[in-house]
């Protein structure tokens, strides 16, 4: 199941602070604990900022989600930028291209998500899906 979804058009450092905004009050939404919260707002900031800084522009959509009783956010974030040669090696922990960033990096942003996944084609742009869950007991499972 699938809620209605929100769009963020991203050209700049303040559409980078609406993005991570949006994540907080979604998270909210989904009565994700505040430490979930906080961590995919980090993430989402730490994408968006890789769009200003690497493509100049890209879109942030977010969709509240739900899987039976258990309810999260899934986030897509896409630019036309030159795309990412190497994933394998943006992934890695210490990886930068220019910094201004969080100084988490992809390989932080994928660790502060549940699920995290990244595609770009050369020449194609990047696009970056992420999901946060309630874990079980946010939601009273247990």
């Amino acid at each position: 199941m699938v809620g209605a979804a929100v769009h963020v058009s991203v050209t700049g450092e303040s559409d980078v602070a609406w993005a991570r905004q949006i994540a907080r009050e979604l998270g909210a939404q989904q009565a994700l604990s505040e430490a979930r919260i906080a961590a995919l707002a980090t993430a989402v900031s730490e994408i968006a900022r890789n769009i200003v800084v690497h493509a100049g522009s890209g879109e942030v959509s977010f969709c509240p989600i739900a899987d039976g009783a258990r309810r999260g956010v899934f986030i897509v974030a896409r630019d036309d930028g030159p795309g990412i040669p190497d994933i394998a090696r943006a992934m890695k922990d210490g990886y930068s291209t220019g910094g201004g960033g969080l100084g988490a990096g992809l390989a932080g942003a994928q660790r502060l998500v549940d699920e995290f996944h990244i595609v770009s084609p050369p020449g194609q742009g990047v696009t970056v899906t992420m999901t946060q869950w309630c874990d079980g007991a946010e939601q009273g499972l247990f």
